[in-house]
């Protein structure tokens, strides 16, 4: 089913159509852009929202028109926010799933992607404790639909749909679109940097890494999660796979027609899955903070990272062990979804003891 945004509370409303219209530099024009899932939420220049759309392959580029500096924005703290989502959608809370949060660089809003009960994605915007449907029809967007994406109808060794990963995580950095996920190549791992406004190119670069906590090299697996990074005067793409190995890849290496092999600093236990990664900063000094499937919020410095110069090239052998750079577990589990608010906050979506979902801003004593 196409996706189309909810222009009020009420319900959704199917439409389509698109109307040539140009806007500024960013190429957008003037529709209702045909989005059947949501993979994963970012943005670009000016409060530009970019939407990952696996099932169809294609990365969307949609102005929210929510571009007003907020320098000083609030902290948010809404306590059963699915519940509160789902009366919006005259649901049950167990009838949807939040994909994804994107803060809103500029106005510090929070986007969130819903899948709903029948597969069906919703984007909602929440400012201070206001949650708000989203409407796409008549948005100013443009779109690009991916090279060499897997097939609807490739699976894995297990059965398993590959289109469904064809988009794993979504980033922008330096006017360029950051894509990670599957290609339909033999090395299947892929990494995607998009010039933005969009044109026909689209640089990819097949991966390779060594999981250690798997005792081998990898291609087959996508990248969970990545964010860029600059260390030791070097730009990298920071990323963290299923079983949570942490592997860099320079940036400049990462070239068209490209075949690049990480080097995996840390792996962080088996079992787990990565989901969310922000850069934050503290004091002069700065830290990744990653959340996890089945871990609390991992905290790993920078620093720690810039002085360990090997690899991991051989096998972790106990389950759940840890080896290379070091972390610090925090003390804040079951966090489904995070995003950077500045420097010192993140933007959590957690469930709590008490099984409620709820959205709330951390502190800096968390870094």
């Amino acid at each position: 089913m196409y996706f189309l945004l909810a222009a009020a509370f009420a319900g959704l409303i199917f439409l389509a159509g698109t109307s040539r219209l140009s806007r500024g530099n960013y190429g957008l024009v003037k529709g209702t852009p045909e989005i059947k899932s949501i993979s994963g939420l970012a943005f670009g220049p000016d409060g530009i929202l970019l939407v990952g759309d696996s099932k169809s392959a294609t990365v969307f580029a949609i102005d929210t028109e929510d571009a007003v500096s907020n320098a000083q924005a609030p902290a948010i703290e809404i306590k059963n926010i699915d519940q509160k989502i789902a009366a919006l959608l005259g649901t049950e809370a167990q009838n949807i799933t939040i994909q994804d949060i994107a803060v809103n660089p500029v106005s510090k809003n929070v986007y969130c992607a819903v899948q709903s009960g029948d597969g069906t994605p919703v984007l909602f915007k929440i400012s201070g404790d206001k949650i708000e449907a989203v409407s796409t029809k008549g948005v100013m967007f443009s779109s690009l639909t991916l090279n060499g994406a897997p097939s609807e109808e490739a699976k894995d060794k297990r059965g398993n749909s590959l289109r469904v990963s064809a988009i794993s995580d979504i980033g922008f950095a330096e006017g360029k679109v950051l894509v990670s996920g599957l290609s339909g190549q033999e090395f299947a791992s892929t990494f995607r940097s998009i010039p933005f406004p969009f044109t026909d190119k689209q640089d990819q670069a097949t991966l390779e890494i060594y999981h250690a906590a798997h005792g081998k090299y990898e291609t087959l697996s996508p990248i969970r999660t990545f964010t860029t990074a600059e260390i030791s005067g070097k730009k990298y793409l920071v990323a963290s796979y299923t079983c949570t190995p942490l592997v860099l890849f320079p940036l400049d290496e990462l070239k068209p027609g490209s075949h690049v092999k990480g080097r995996t600093v840390a792996e962080m236990g088996s079992g787990n899955s990565p989901i969310d990664m922000v850069t934050m900063k503290k004091g002069g000094e700065s830290f990744l903070m990653m959340s996890n499937s089945s871990r609390p919020v991992f905290k790993v410095k920078y620093k720690s990272i810039e002085t360990f110069q090997g690899s991991l090239t051989t096998p972790v052998e106990e389950s759940f062990a840890t080896a290379g750079v070091d972390f610090v577990s925090l003390p804040v589990t079951n966090v489904i979804q995070l995003d950077k608010l500045d420097d010192t906050r993140m933007v959590l979506l957690q469930r709590r003891s008490n099984g409620s979902l709820d959205l709330w801003t951390s502190s800096e004593r968390y870094l």
